[in-house]
């Protein structure tokens, strides 16, 4: 299939052919007949993706500083390589729709094939072929055309900046901003009975409110402005100012100041700033009110991933009942988005459309992209690879499921070159386009059956959420398939247990991403410590991982399963590996914390040969310290590392002292090992047993934390 992308690095667009998006649970697969272009949000994405390094980071400077937070966990090269990554990736754009469903997930009871819908969101892309959760989704009526519900996210925004405007029949509003998102607005305040009165800068967008329903519209400059408005609103003001504009400019906000009656309400729909004036709010005690997108549910991972809605009684207007609503008035013949469009493009001519935006070379207003449906959109992608086998027969031929920021970062660059490269299926089509360009594969597709299906792949690697690893790894495993998967491998003891059955008959290799084994620094300690395994060393472990948000997927007890399941895993393995004895016994606590998320955590370990550790995550810590912090006792033997970048040696007889080099966690080194054993015929460079031994020692520690600490024998 086709979809519109630009780099972020130079702002380059193209209608690329890319596989179909992944067909999730809760989401329909949707053939496009319209989509249309927001000129102001998709406007500004575009213009900064074209500035240069600098000129991005003036305009991203919140984005710049959580770069900047990374580089203190992962190093300035990590992190750069991660910028670079996303940079070189290209971008969808678009997120107002229309079009037919082709395909429906399992779970999905509200759609059927055939269906037309008007869909919004990060996915509601300009592409051939979209996939949409249901709640951003919503059933066209049969007597309004598909170009028309295209514009239905477009208006949901409209409608919640009118609803969080509460506004009663017979009442007056002014509308500060008259582009696409203010004539949408204008006309529905025509419908509702509101008198309007519109604002911009120009004169043309002035001229089409006046069409659209406005009682009177105005240009910013005019001198008689304020006069008028007073005037027309019987000389006490405004009810309500809504702000669709977008600007760096106060003036919008001061301005609505200015126009409101006492006690009145100031809506922000659109981008502007808000270092207002203070003496207009004050003196007349506004209401100033932010309006959320579409209306609630917007950003709301339950709502809009999970298909969780909100009471019906208690939130009337969600954001699937606004888009609803406002195709029902299209319906009624009370609004006509047909009115605001001011070009129609083919779809293949998309880019023209932006440079129409970016010039501003004539007036515009609505946009709409249409779709060739004459077309047979191909599911997968197929290239000519470039020659990436590491020499010999038995050379690993290597397919990936996911490859989100830590593959593209960590995995993709170590297995490039030491495999063939043969699929890549991700939930995002650009990003399973692009990493087949970049590296080679022989295709790329949004279904995971392509990968496990595929003759030719003999070696998996999952990199996908926690809550898919035991259901994509058990599938390998069953059609005899190496398999790399990041960690956690799997959510449950059940699983566990039944991944164990499926290894012991598949005669493959299976191997988690326990990197950290794998580090020069872990390796310098292994070389140092007594070779006896009978002999016990002691360990501290310490994590300073700093706060998630609460609305993070890990977080999620179906999706993540927790920081210590997700991410603690690792560290106990480690301390097993470094003790060289499987854990036997282990007792945790936690902290409790405002979100309940129980990421600050104490987890004691007893090993077979008698060591010890202590494995200490913490989440209320502060990130000017070092996120790990690792000590090691054995016998007079203290080794301590810093963030894997700086080791100090004491007490030992051959060399003592400290060293430091580049971050290094063992990423690359892990998974090269693990494509040689396949490339030479040996056995993975972990054995099964200790992998399934740290992570039956996890799923014990978060029962001995439900179990108010208790310690459990493994």
């Amino acid at each position: 299939m086709e979809q519109l992308t630009q780099s972020l690095r130079d702002g380059k667009m193209q209608i690329q052919e890319v596989p179909f998006p992944a067909l999730n649970p809760g989401t329909v697969l949707i053939r496009n007949h319209f989509s249309v272009i927001s000129a102001g949000t998709e406007g500004k994405t575009v213009k900064d993706a074209r500035l240069g390094y600098i000129g991005k980071a003036r305009a991203r400077k919140a984005e710049v500083k959580k770069v900047i937070q990374t580089a203190k966990t992962l190093g300035w090269m990590n992190t750069y390589k991660m910028v670079m990554n996303r940079l070189d990736a290209p971008a969808p754009l678009g997120y107002s729709c229309a079009g037919e469903i082709i395909a429906i997930a399992g779970d999905v009871t509200a759609f059927q094939v055939g269906d037309r819908v008007a869909c919004g969101g990060n996915t509601a892309n300009h592409s051939e072929i979209v996939a949409v959760p249901v709640q951003l989704c919503s059933k066209v009526p049969d007597q309004v055309n598909l170009e028309s519900a295209a514009f239905t996210t477009l208006g949901a925004i409209a409608l919640q900046g009118i609803r969080q405007a509460d506004l009663r029949l017979g009442e007056n509003c002014v509308v500060i901003g008259l582009g696409l998102i203010g004539q949408l607005t204008v006309q529905l305040l025509a419908a509702s009975g509101i008198r309007s009165i519109g604002i911009d800068i120009d004169n043309y967008q002035v001229q089409e409110a006046l069409k659209n329903g406005a009682t009177a519209a105005y240009t910013r400059s005019n001198d008689h402005l304020e006069a008028a408005v007073l005037s027309l609103t019987g000389g006490y003001g405004a009810d309500a100012v809504i702000i669709t504009a977008g600007s760096s400019s106060n003036d919008p906000v001061d301005l609505a100041g200015t126009l409101c009656r006492q006690k009145g309400k100031v809506i922000i729909v659109g981008a502007v700033p808000t270092g207002f004036e203070r003496a207009a709010y004050f003196k007349k005690e506004l209401d100033l009110r932010m309006s959320c997108s579409y209306g609630p549910g917007r950003y709301d991972t339950d709502y809009e991933e999970h298909g969780i809605d909100y009471p019906y009684a208690y939130v009337r207007w969600t954001e699937n009942r606004n888009m609803e609503a406002f195709l029902r008035l299209i319906a009624d013949n009370k609004i006509d988005p047909a009115k605001v469009i001011t070009h129609r493009f083919d779809f293949n001519k998309a880019p023209e459309a932006y440079n129409l935006i970016v010039n501003r070379s004539e007036p515009l207003l609505g946009i709409t992209l249409k779709f060739d449906l004459s077309k047979t959109p191909q599911h997968t992608v197929y290239t000519n690879t470039k020659e990436t086998a590491a020499p010999g027969a038995a050379a690993p031929a290597v397919s990936f499921i996911g490859a989100g920021s830590f593959a593209q970062s960590f995995l993709l660059p170590a297995v490039s070159g030491a495999a063939t490269l043969r699929g890549i299926a991700t939930a995002r089509a650009a990003n399973a386009r692009n990493m087949q360009d970049k590296y080679g594969f022989a295709f790329s597709s949004g279904d995971t059956a392509d990968i496990l299906n595929d003759a030719e792949t003999n070696t998996v690697f999952i990199a996908t959420r926690h809550n898919t690893h035991a259901g994509y790894v058990m599938e390998s495993l069953r059609k005899h398939k190496n398999v790399f998967v990041e960690k956690p491998l799997c959510m449950s003891e059940s699983e566990l247990i039944e991944i164990a059955s499926l290894y012991k008959s598949s005669g493959t290799r299976l191997m988690v991403g326990f990197n950290r084994r794998f580090a020069p620094f872990t390796e310098k300690v292994m070389q140092l410590l007594p070779a006896d395994s009978s002999l016990p060393v002691s360990i501290n472990y310490r994590i300073n991982a700093g706060i998630l948000p609460a609305a993070h997927w890990i977080h999620d007890p179906e999706v993540g399963g927790g920081r210590l399941l997700g991410e603690a895993c690792h560290f106990i393995d480690l301390c097993a590996y470094i003790s060289r004895s499987p854990v036997q016994s282990v007792s945790a606590q936690t902290m409790t914390d405002p979100g309940n998320n129980r990421d600050t955590f104490v987890i004691a370990l007893t090993m077979a040969n008698g060591s010890i550790a202590s494995v200490s995550y913490f989440s209320n810590g502060n990130k000017s310290t070092s996120k790990e912090f690792l000590e090691v006792f054995s016998d007079g033997l203290v080794v301590t590392i810093n963030d894997f970048a700086e080791m100090t040696v004491t007490g030992s007889q051959r060399e003592n002292g400290s060293r430091k080099s580049g971050q290094n966690k063992g990423h690359k080194e892990g998974v090269r090992k693990f494509l040689e054993s396949i490339q030479n015929g040996t056995a993975s460079p972990v054995s099964f047993e200790s992998q399934f031994n740290s992570m039956l020692a996890t799923f014990k520690a978060l029962e001995s934390i439900a179990m108010k600490g208790e310690r459990l024998t493994l």
